[in-house]
């Protein structure tokens, strides 16, 4: 009778830890239930990945991660992290931004994009990464009442290649077609602000509308890739007259996702500057101050 007591406790204390360590896990949401279109055959194709990087993106995706019920607030950010468009630096330029903007009481989610320089790659630059994200804004506004998000204060985050891919839907109508069979593709598509991360050169516009969403933008001016991305946009956005802060800091060239693997100060505390830019934009708010 004892013995089966103990089994009984042993067994009951292993599903309350697999329960807890199943509720840790993210969420994941395929962005196409069939797969993506023109490549459903590839959906179940696995990924790849080692150390820092996932390869093989074929059933595009994004990962939610919830920040703690006490301080979410209605604000949310899909994470576009870098890789030259042949890797996803995931974990430290996806998972790490989550992390710190979870403390923010944001809700997040990583994008999974196509990959179309990974070695032979199927998909377009100009065309896949680009309808990945539209894609995944659309169906994080479509489901915002299911996360407890407001629609009107969804941003787009993007690091490297991946503030390629936030250009790419950040300066377009994002208009959903009203006419689609399905639903999420009637949504519209474009974020309400966005935050540029040592962003590539590809998709920078040479002029700006007056729907250019509010812009948070840091890159380190000896980056030789992608300081000059931030120069060009802050000179469209004051002469556009649109609200956007530009940290571009001397040192640091490229890569220094954030900041906790730089020996500079100045990086090490970039990601508290764009805590400052949310709250004095609006977006989130204020911390409670404590007495």
């Amino acid at each position: 009778m004892h013995k089966l007591f103990f089994n009984l406790i042993i067994t009951a204390v292993a599903l309350v830890f697999t329960n807890i360590a199943m509720a840790d896990e993210p969420q994941v949401i395929y962005l196409w239930k069939k797969g993506a279109p023109g490549f459903e055959k590839l959906k179940d194709k696995p990924e790849s990945a080692q150390d820092w990087w996932v390869r093989d993106i074929n059933n595009p995706s994004i990962v939610v991660f919830k920040p703690p019920k006490e301080i979410a607030n209605s604000t949310a950010i899909l994470v576009a992290p870098g890789g030259g468009h042949r890797n996803l630096v995931f974990n430290s330029e996806g998972r790490d931004a989550a992390q710190f903007l979870n403390k923010l009481g944001i809700t997040v989610f990583v994008l999974k994009y196509r990959l179309a320089r990974q070695e032979n790659s199927p998909y377009s630059l100009d065309i896949h990464p680009q309808q990945d994200a539209y894609r995944a804004m659309r169906t994080i506004r479509s489901r915002a009442a299911e996360f407890g998000i407001d629609p009107n204060k969804i941003g787009i985050m993007g690091f490297s290649a991946g503030g390629e891919v936030v250009a790419s839907v950040a300066y377009g109508s994002g208009d959903g077609d009203a006419k689609a069979k399905d639903p999420i593709d009637r949504v519209n598509g474009k974020p309400n602000f966005q935050i540029l991360v040592y962003p590539g050169p590809l998709w920078v516009p040479t002029s700006l509308d007056d729907k250019a969403p509010p812009a948070f933008m840091v890159a380190a001016m000896d980056d030789a890739c992608c300081a000059k991305p931030i120069i060009d946009l802050a000179q469209l956005y004051h002469a556009a007259k649109i609200p956007a802060e530009i940290h571009l800091y001397a040192k640091g060239d490229h890569a220094f996702n954030m900041g906790k693997r730089t020996s500079l100060k100045g990086l090490r505390d970039w990601p508290q500057r764009l805590a400052d830019w949310l709250i004095d934009s609006q977006f989130i708010p204020a911390p409670i101050a404590t007495p």
